[in-house]
């Protein structure tokens, strides 16, 4: 293959007129609370404060950069696309602490994603000559600088971290086509080749702990997240709720597998950073429990409902009853018989469907010496505490109409 330079200079480089600047940048939840905030980095000056933050918390390394690497000769690869490792040597004349640490600037990213794509390239024989494979690089970072491409998440996450850093781990059942045997051989190293695949059909079988079944399919799942990338079934061959099982009991339906599989993918943090996993569900519109999957969250959007509003009626209502029983003295001051307050407090906090168990708790308080009580108060912030409770937030949902 041969290159033109379009975006950058034979003597500029990847960034000739590409102006970096020094920024900030801080993940914060709705609320405004800091979750994890960066300073001093390196990004592209006509960049906005909204793409340096994207960059920065979600795609910058933010462990196991060394902070002096060497090159790797390989036989037949140009000097500028070989690969590094750290440089022991060096690393060892610097204090522990700084040996090691997050990548602070853009241009990192940068070089380490069009590094990677023009080794494997030249590995794979696509370039004419080693100066086509330096336009591409240099265009590949110019590109990226300037905004005018880019990749997927997992692209962003993983690649080139093997080939800039020497970043290796375990390859937790990785695969890859052999170019020289074309053979299926297993990855010995996540990252030297990596999972850089934005999205994965599976498949699930109607079988609860065996391969391919549903306890399976949800280890595969979280192996797919964990690097970035998202993961889509069609879940149709599981069988509904109360359907005959070989052992002669019943089954516990589609809903409640999907319910696990959903707080699986919560659980997992795309890429091991920030967001949340892409997962999809499909459902043949013809499965017996079509309906109770076409509700499901409509259902839990008025669970979060009931949460939110639930909560402001404790944090109202619970201080009053708390303060009602200091209202008298003596020990009728926690009876609502004798203490006419309390009776108006516990009175009022029923009209506004407090449940009695909340009541007598805050009454409990009272008589042990309590004279306040800390009531959680949730809202509807996608993060926030309510919607974690709650079932089916972390897919998309589609039913798929058949020929039938």
């Amino acid at each position: 293959m041969r290159f033109d330079r379009h975006f950058s200079t034979a003597r500029g480089g990847a960034y000739a007129g590409v102006r970096f600047r020094r920024a900030d940048s801080a993940l914060k939840t709705a609320s405004g609370e800091v979750l994890h905030s960066v300073e001093d980095v390196e990004v592209p000056a006509e960049w906005s404060q909204t793409a340096a933050d994207i960059l920065v918390q979600k795609y910058f390394r933010r462990a196991g950069v060394p902070a002096a690497t060497r090159r790797v000769a390989e036989k037949g690869v140009p000097d500028f696309l070989q690969r590094s490792v750290p440089d022991v040597a060096a690393l060892a004349k610097l204090p522990a602490d700084k040996r090691y640490g997050p990548e602070t600037s853009a241009r990192q990213v940068f070089d380490r994603l069009a590094g990677a794509w023009g080794y494997w390239g030249w590995k794979a024989g696509l370039f004419a000559a080693p100066d086509e494979a330096e336009i591409f690089v240099d265009e590949m970072k110019a590109m990226l600088a300037r905004q005018i491409g880019a990749p997927n998440s997992p692209q962003w996450f993983n690649t080139g971290l093997h080939w800039a850093y020497g970043v290796e781990g375990e390859s937790h059942g990785h695969f890859y086509v052999d170019p020289a045997t074309n053979a299926v051989v297993e990855s010995y190293n996540a990252y030297e080749r990596p999972q850089p695949h934005a999205c994965f059909i599976q498949s699930v079988e109607d079988n609860l702990v065996g391969d391919g079944g549903i306890m399976d399919l949800w280890a595969r799942e979280a192996r797919l997240f964990k690097f970035g990338s998202g993961a889509g079934a069609n879940f149709s061959a599981i069988r509904g709720a109360g359907e005959a099982l070989s052992g002669g009991g019943k089954s516990s339906g589609l809903m409640s597998f999907l319910k696990v599989g959903d707080a699986a993918a919560g659980a997992v943090k795309s890429g091991g950073v920030t967001r949340r996993a892409a997962k999809m569900v499909v459902v043949d519109g013809d499965h017996p429990d079509i309906e109770d999957f076409i509700r499901w969250k409509a259902v839990e959007e008025e669970k979060v409902a009931a949460l939110v509003a639930g909560s402001r009626a404790l944090a109202c209502h619970i201080p009053k009853i708390i303060a009602a029983c200091w209202s008298i003295e003596g020990e009728d001051r926690c009876d609502p018989r004798r203490n006419e307050a309390l009776k108006a407090a516990v009175k009022a906090a029923k009209r506004d469907f407090v449940a009695e168990p909340s009541i007598r708790r805050a009454i409990e308080l009272a008589r042990d010496g309590a004279r306040s009580a800390h009531v959680d108060r949730y809202d509807l912030d996608w993060d926030g505490e309510a919607y974690r409770t709650v079932s089916g937030q972390n897919s998309n949902n589609s039913v798929r109409l058949t020929d039938a």
